[in-house]
């Protein structure tokens, strides 16, 4: 496309970054707000995640039809949460089907979550779901998520080699975010050996940013050094630069190579969790300093139209910032803030929000089906 000097979101997309909406609603979508964002802002896809689920359904009228007939029908909680976020990721994956016909299928992606109340399961139960939304949306551009644990890695492998795309989800180390890649380029190697299609299985890789700042930041200000003062918001994006030069190492290799031939697409770095959390810090800083070719940036819509407002793109900003990002984590080393230990907190603070926020949604549906009217009232 032939962006205007004022369109920072298109150009954007000009540069290789897939723009995403980290948000979904059934009132987004009945007013036509998602198509006007993806006219407008240039959105190409839809993040989704159960803390934005509970906040639509206890915010709106949108629901109340569907949940008083869950209600009457007395459906279990977790069976009306699948019932709810099923329709509305059906619908949303309708409305960016243009999207992912234009692109050959690599946008015009909607993304719904595992519950990751089993994100450390080991018996399959990650495996079931997956195949079970998968079955339930019915769509060929949805992407199932999946929380990137350690027991959650061979779901990743079992979903891809039976066709199913996946967004994997929750990755903040480089040690993790490269077993993912193994269990991406596995899966596909299974699906080829079962005679699947592998131009048809997608799959991005979701590595979270703000909140790497965030527990860096909050262990440097205990320092207070002003040496520790000169290192705050700068862990974040390093950690993201190393892993888009990981992604560029791993997907130039031989095995690589030979799925490629068959086919097969990489598997884009997503930047996640890219909203501004210290407000001393440009409110765009996660989008304008990571960009680079075959990424997706999935904001929120604030962080949309804060980008398309005051948000000034300066080229490629990921390749040639590799030793610099090296030395950032050689710095906090320094001053005693061990990279394994921050990213070993964060994994297993993600597994707890993400878990906090399951039960937040099912106990938003819980009070709301209770609200319901009975029959014939």
């Amino acid at each position: 496309m032939n962006s205007r000097p004022d369109d920072t979101l298109a150009q954007l997309t000009d540069a290789g970054v897939a723009v995403w909406l980290d948000d979904i609603s059934r009132e987004r979508l009945s007013t036509g707000n998602l198509e006007m964002l993806m006219r407008d802002l240039h959105v190409r896809g839809v993040t989704s995640n159960p803390t934005i689920f509970a906040k639509a359904i206890s915010s709106g009228s949108a629901y109340e039809g569907q949940i008083a007939d869950l209600a009457l029908r007395g459906v279990s909680v977790d069976e009306a949460s699948r019932a709810i976020t099923t329709y509305d990721i059906r619908w949303a994956c309708d409305v960016l089907r243009p999207v992912y016909e234009e692109t050959n299928g690599l946008d015009g992606r909607v993304s719904l979550e595992v519950d990751p109340r089993i994100a450390n399961d080991t018996t399959g139960k990650t495996f079931a779901e997956a195949k079970a939304l998968w079955w339930l949306v019915d769509r060929p551009n949805l992407f199932i998520k999946i929380p990137a644990t350690e027991a959650g890695l061979p779901a990743i492998t079992q979903s891809l080699a039976e066709g199913i795309s996946v967004n994997v989800t929750l990755i903040f180390s480089l040690q993790r975010y490269g077993e993912v890649i193994d269990a991406f380029m596995a899966g596909l190697e299974a699906a080829a050996a079962a005679g699947r299609d592998l131009s048809k299985i997608a799959s991005v890789a979701s590595f979270f940013v703000s909140r790497v700042d965030t527990e860096v930041d909050e262990r440097l200000d205990k320092i207070g050094t002003p040496e520790a003062e000169a290192l705050r918001g700068k862990a974040a994006l390093a950690n993201a630069r190393l892993a888009y030069e990981l992604y560029e190492q791993r997907f130039a290799a031989p095995r690589w190579s030979e799925l490629s031939a068959r086919g097969a697409r990489v598997q884009r770095p997503l930047w996640a969790s890219t909203s501004v959390k210290d407000p001393s810090f440009a409110d765009t800083m996660y989008v304008v300093e990571l960009v680079a070719p075959d990424t997706v940036n999935t904001m929120p819509e604030a962080t949309l139209h804060a980008t398309q407002a005051h948000g000034t793109l300066h080229g490629d900003t990921i390749h040639g910032t590799y030793d610099a990002s090296r030395k950032v984590f050689e710095q906090l080393e320094g001053l005693g803030i061990g990279y394994d230990d921050v990213v070993t907190v964060l994994e297993q603070q993600g597994v707890q929000k993400f878990e906090a926020s399951w039960n937040e949604l099912l106990d938003t549906i819980r009070t709301e089906m209770a609200a319901a009217p009975a029959a014939g009232e």
